[in-house]
């Protein structure tokens, strides 16, 4: 995760590199600059080298208190970014994958521990390096060896609950064109993420999912964190299930 986090960070400052103005927008954030993207995820680790550090008695994030502000000119903030993913890589290093930490997933399925933080810190990352290179048109595939780990963490972390589902229960499957497919299932208990052993397409046997959604493993990451349009995608089954899903706002 360590020498991940610090390839995408790399790859992430050689997008920024390049860019003509830090002031062009982002089209997947297009409330964003390149400078605005840069200083969210700069702040960001640095906020949450903080968080570890604070060990895991912290009962709520812990503030980056004395971070060094984003700084506009280009070089300065290359290597503002590049100091932030070190505190972040050090402070997880330091910590180690097994010690509590604290984390806003509580209810998920993911643990609360350094090393979940650290599996859902390249997937932001990664993710914003997208961003930097689509703004730029030079957007690569995420790698391969992220996104299949992208799908899991994505629907353990962010997608797990113990929110009642307000709709019909419903079963959704995920999956990845790599080999591996997901199911999230939908009821009053929440929403609980599994691994399939099979892809089994939508409306096929007694334990056939509602819908599914099928494509490469870097595209059902995009697609989950709004990337790109769901139609990106292969569907099957009821598709009016993926729109409940993207609306659902669980209380938790």
């Amino acid at each position: 995760m360590l020498r991940l986090i610090d390839e995408r960070s790399t790859a992430f400052r050689a997008a920024l590199a390049s860019a003509p103005s830090l002031d062009v927008q982002v089209p997947t954030c297009p409330e964003w600059t390149l400078f605005d993207l840069a200083q969210h995820l700069g702040e960001g680790r640095h906020s949450w080298a903080a968080t570890i550090a604070a060990g895991p008695a912290a009962s709520a994030k812990s503030a980056s208190a004395g971070a060094p502000a984003a700084p506009r000119e280009l070089e300065a903030l290359l290597a503002w970014s590049a100091a932030s993913t070190q505190a972040l890589l050090d402070a997880l290093r330091e910590a180690g994958p097994d010690r509590g930490c604290w984390t806003w997933w509580g209810t998920s399925q993911s643990p609360q521990t350094c090393g979940a933080v650290a599996r859902h810190q390249l997937q932001e990352i990664t993710v914003h390096t997208y961003d930097a290179q689509v703004t730029l048109g030079v957007a690569q595939p995420l790698p391969d060896e992220i996104a299949l780990d992208g799908v899991d963490e994505f629907l353990s972390t962010c997608c797990a609950t113990t929110s009642a589902w307000p709709h019909k229960p419903a079963a959704v499957d995920f999956h990845a064109t790599e080999g591996r497919s997901w199911r999230l299932a939908l009821s009053a208990d929440g929403a609980r993420a599994t691994r399939l052993p099979i892809a089994t397409a939508a409306g096929e046997g007694p334990d056939a999912a509602c819908a599914a959604a099928r494509g490469a493993a870097g595209e059902v990451v995009l697609v989950l964190y709004d990337r790109i349009p769901i139609d990106s995608l292969q569907l099957d089954g009821d598709r009016r299930q993926f729109d409940l899903l993207r609306a659902w706002e669980p209380d938790e």
